[in-house]
């Protein structure tokens, strides 16, 4: 069974281990990276979110709040192990890290940046009703800026 949960002392070296295929390794950051990055965004309520299948390690996420306007959800980095994609884990995980938000309500959508090259991630995204927001980061040109409104 999928779930979400904690970063914790128990599960820290299996998140820690993650990793993707050699190609996808550009288009974001490592495991340990993303443990990094969500204690970088502790003061934007950043929170990492380990993706178990029956108590497995299979995935970790970060979802952060923004700051400034306009106010909203940034879902800043999103990973499968390689051993666990093309069987539907991301998928659904997204769904269950999607759901959360809108339990949440804090706010009413969540952005993604995606880099234009990356085809699997940006379908995955549409699959779950993003769009592209049409706005440009110029700090990363290179990437789409996709929205979900979560209600």
């Amino acid at each position: 069974m999928l779930r979400l949960t904690d970063v914790t002392e128990d599960n820290w070296l299996d998140v820690a281990s993650l990793s993707v295929k050699d190609y996808q390794k550009g288009f974001l950051a490592s495991a340990i990276g993303i443990l990094a990055r969500g204690y970088v965004y502790r003061n934007c309520n950043g929170k990492i979110l380990v993706i178990e299948n029956n108590d497995t390690v299979i995935g970790v996420a970060l979802v952060r709040e923004f700051t400034d306007e306009p106010l909203g959800y940034e879902l800043q980095q999103f990973m499968i192990d390689q051993r666990y994609q093309g069987k539907g884990y991301g998928s659904a995980a997204l769904g269950l890290i999607l759901n959360e938000l809108r339990k949440e309500r804090h706010f009413d959508h969540v952005e993604v940046c995606v880099k234009m090259e990356d085809d699997e991630a940006i379908r995955l995204y549409e699959k779950h009703g993003f769009i592209d927001s049409g706005y440009i980061d110029e700090d990363v040109p290179d990437s789409f800026n996709l929205i979900c409104h979560l209600f």
